[in-house]
């Protein structure tokens, strides 16, 4: 920490140093000091909270240090909770993907901050309904979606069949309500979903994003998505043209 508290020093006086070295360069030199001042001027207040967490981890034992940098040269990356025996934490952005037809994606989005799966529900079904014109005749989505709220929320919208699983315990009503063989038909849409993510992290590289900063993710899991799309309608072509 002491070393790093003395680069943060130094590289604070090369940054004072050009900002007066400056008022007197020319036009040219002027860029190129500019140019070499963006990537400290980056760098510092990173690297000075990451001194400010760990010092309150190491020395104050304090583990909950709001906004936490976990990554220098990706700071916008968060950690990520969502109870996997194999993989309890990861590291990343959350994203959300709605899935049509014919494995066919009709939206995703990368979240700043991973919101509630809850909240996910009505504005997925808003967004459906705004590229195609109506709502879906049957939404399906896993546990983390489910509430009587989002129910409701789908059944106003004009879903006719709504697949959202309760978690824990169920009461007898709810239990037949989920054994309906409607809602048992349904649950592969959901199943299917979970295929569709992971064939995006297999085939289409959503395991790593190679592009840097939060711009850089976005463009890459829309490039992923357009890739899964092509494949996904020329299978569908290359099936009804062989059927």
């Amino acid at each position: 920490m002491a070393t790093t508290r003395a680069v943060v020093r130094d590289a604070t006086t090369v940054m004072r140093r050009i900002s007066q070295r400056l008022r007197t360069a020319s036009p040219s030199v002027a860029a190129t000091l500019i140019h070499a001042r963006e990537r400290p001027q980056q760098m510092q207040p990173l690297v000075t909270r990451v001194l400010a967490q760990t010092r309150a981890r190491l020395l104050g034992g304090d583990t909950h240090v709001p906004d936490k940098v976990l990554s220098i040269f990706e700071p916008h990356t968060e950690a990520i909770r969502k109870g996997k025996t194999a993989k309890p934490t990861e590291f990343g952005k959350l994203v959300t993907i709605q899935e049509s037809e014919h494995q066919i994606i009709t939206a995703y989005e990368v979240h700043d901050r991973r919101p509630p799966d809850v909240t996910l529900w009505t504005p997925a079904l808003d967004r459906h309904i705004a590229i195609f014109g109506r709502a879906p005749h049957v939404a399906a989505a896993d546990r983390g979606f489910a509430s009587a709220k989002n129910e409701d929320a789908a059944l106003a919208r004009g879903v006719r069949r709504v697949i959202l699983p309760r978690p824990g315990r169920k009461t007898p009503a709810r239990r037949a309500h989920e054994r309906q063989r409607w809602f048992r038909r349904g649950q592969p849409w959901r199943v299917g979903c979970e295929g569709r993510i992971s064939v995006l992290k297999r085939r289409h590289g959503l395991r790593c994003c190679r592009y840097h900063g939060a711009d850089g993710t976005s463009r890459w899991v829309g490039l992923a998505v357009i890739a899964d799309n092509l494949v996904s309608t020329a299978n569908f072509l290359n099936a009804r043209a062989t059927a």
